[in-house]
């Protein structure tokens, strides 16, 4: 058997919560690979509308195990508050939410790190969410990190101490006035790290090995998006890990061999939220439709989305940095309605047309080359069968199918769970 994955292949909210949840019918296992609960995959059915954070989006499946592997960043604190948002629907966690001891922890004070390290920033900020993500992923990389499988250990407290010192000393060097009460923090945080106690903590890649040679069908599950990863993003305007399909086995423990369907989101149009260069930005009544219309607004912070036409070249490369297989588009039925729809297909670069996604994609070096085609008008919410889609929609998907050189399996035209359909 292999490892499917499931990768979002613009700068995040993609859908890739609802595609999980809609595809988990066919897996044994769902596997979080990195990222923390900067992520918000939106899942809706039956009428209510669920956010998860941390949880991988096959909980409310109960054939599923969901694996938070050693990629993912835990903060204990919005992790309790997921779990007991989960509970009035009758979830049975016990042997269906595993958590591996490799995964790091977000602590009280990596988030004020966070919030003085971008105040302090002024108007060059990242944008970041605020959740304690950078600094977290900082102190893995600087070997200074609080493990999941710490917790487990006679001195958690007292290593907690020594990092939280490092990190009370760190806060003085940036220069901000960042109001914050400690103790109350820490209760908090300690409090939860007892409801993270209550759960079965594994050595995931020994878990997911075993699963693999028993045969089981594993999907991983990517946060955020392709243009975010932390290399071959628009850096620096990034997150702090690989979400590209690299990241999947660095953050599962699963060998590259193991990889089989690559299965990468994108939405028929494009968002992106916080700072960073944005090349097919719309900022006309067009923009404004599509953000309405979507209900562009971040599920984690609340934030106004960023719109604008589909860009091709982002997308192809995103398509060739992850060794795409299939593709999933989502919100085809936020477009309905304009009556030309605009794809930019190249860059003009420094007054010469190029292709491909350059190494600095800031306004004054890049402005996007536009195909234009023919809109449709049709309510998309009703329609169940591929071949009822509007002549339009079924032109845009055949002509982005050219370009991508992969086929789109999925077509999303509505946010609940039944609003997929299948080619």
């Amino acid at each position: 058997m292999a490892v499917d994955l499931l990768l979002g292949l613009q700068w995040g909210d993609e859908g890739k919560g609802k595609i999980v949840d809609v595809l988990t019918q066919g897996y044994d296992i769902i596997a979080r690979f990195q990222g923390g609960p900067n992520a918000g995959h939106t899942l809706e059915f039956n009428g209510i509308k669920h956010v998860l954070h941390t949880i991988p989006s096959g909980i409310f499946h109960e054939s599923a195990v969901n694996v938070i592997g050693n990629g993912v960043v835990i903060d204990p604190v919005i992790f309790r508050k997921e779990i007991k948002g989960l509970k009035k629907y009758g979830i049975d966690f016990a042997g269906r939410l595993l958590i591996s001891r490799k995964a790091h922890l977000i602590l009280p004070t990596h988030r004020l790190l966070d919030a003085a390290s971008e105040t302090s920033k002024g108007k060059a900020k990242i944008g970041s969410t605020l959740k304690g993500i950078g600094p977290t992923y900082m102190d893995k990389t600087g070997r200074n990190g609080l493990r999941v499988g710490d917790i487990e250990l006679d001195d958690f407290e007292e290593r907690y101490r020594v990092l939280v010192e490092k990190h009370l000393e760190l806060l003085g060097h940036y220069g901000v006035d960042i109001q914050f009460n400690l103790d109350e923090l820490e209760a908090d945080f300690f409090a939860a790290i007892e409801v993270l106690r209550g759960f079965e903590l594994i050595d995931s890649e020994e878990y997911l090995y075993g699963a693999l040679k028993s045969g089981k069908r594993i999907l991983a599950e990517g946060a955020q998006g392709s243009l975010l990863d932390i290399d071959f993003g628009t850096y620096p305007f990034v997150t702090s890990s690989n979400t590209t399909a690299a990241g999947a086995c660095t953050g599962l423990g699963v060998a590259p061999n193991s990889i089989g369907r690559v299965i990468g989101i994108f939405k028929a149009y494009t968002t992106r939220v916080g700072s960073g260069p944005f090349p097919t930005e719309l900022f006309d009544e067009v923009g404004d439709t599509m953000t309405e219309v979507g209900r562009e607004y971040g599920a984690t912070t609340g934030r106004r989305r960023r719109t604008g036409w589909l860009d091709l070249v982002a997308l192809r490369y995103a398509v060739r940095v992850n060794g795409v297989t299939e593709l999933v588009m989502m919100k085809a039925d936020v477009l309905s309605g304009f009556e030309t729809l605009k794809v930019c297909t190249e860059y003009l670069y420094k007054g010469k047309k190029i292709g491909h996604l350059p190494y600095n994609i800031e306004p004054q070096n890049v402005s996007p080359v536009y195909t234009e085609l023919k809109g449709w008008h049709q309510d998309l919410m009703g329609i169940k069968e591929y071949g009822a889609l509007p002549k339009e929609l079924l032109d845009y998907i055949a002509f982005l199918e050219k370009e991508l050189e992969v086929p789109i399996t999925l077509v999303s035209v509505g946010p609940d769970r039944t609003q997929t359909i299948v080619r």
